[in-house]
């Protein structure tokens, strides 16, 4: 078995069996922020897969969406009848909610990709791939100088976007 694969092995070994250290991470990951930057992937075999590259320009960033379904505000003044609810669901998955989450926090980079991370009762988290459009060594290296583009999260143009845009 070689070692990537032992690694995803482990880290899906710990989800399922609920490890304590799995359980450390989401009570350390809750009390955190809403969107954080990380030194290194958590599970770095999903983020190679997805384009991670240990090289300068890249940032990883944990972001933590509330599961369930969305809250409309409260309305002001009058309201239609239509609107009559104050809960719904909107047409994306938390994982393009995170995306885009991570897009506002840090405008200067580019969603490349995300991933699951873990999840308790109130929270989901997921890890999302960030790259530095204007680094020198994106700029050169030919497998991102593609994907060089404004608001790729917003417009669907990650996975995830795909994936709700019916693309995959």
């Amino acid at each position: 078995m070689g070692f990537y694969k032992l690694v995803k092995k482990t880290f899906e070994k710990e989800y399922r069996e609920r490890s304590p250290l799995y359980k450390a991470r989401l009570i350390e990951w809750r009390k955190g922020g809403p969107v954080e930057r990380v030194n290194k992937p958590t599970n770095i075999v999903r983020a190679r897969e997805l384009g991670y590259k240990a090289k300068q320009g890249f940032v990883v960033a944990r972001v933590k969406v509330g599961r369930g379904r969305r809250k409309r505000p409260k309305p002001d003044l009058g309201r239609k009848p239509s609107k009559s609810g104050r809960f719904f669901s909107p047409g994306k998955s938390l994982q393009r909610i995170a995306e885009e989450k991570a897009s506002t926090k840090f405008p200067n980079l580019e969603v490349l990709n995300s991933y699951w991370v873990g999840e308790d009762g109130r929270f989901k988290y997921f890890e999302v791939l960030l790259f530095d459009v204007s680094h020198p060594v994106i700029k050169n290296d030919r497998s991102l100088s593609s994907m060089i583009g404004r608001g790729r999260a917003y417009r669907g143009l990650t996975s995830a976007g795909k994936k709700g845009r019916a693309y995959s």
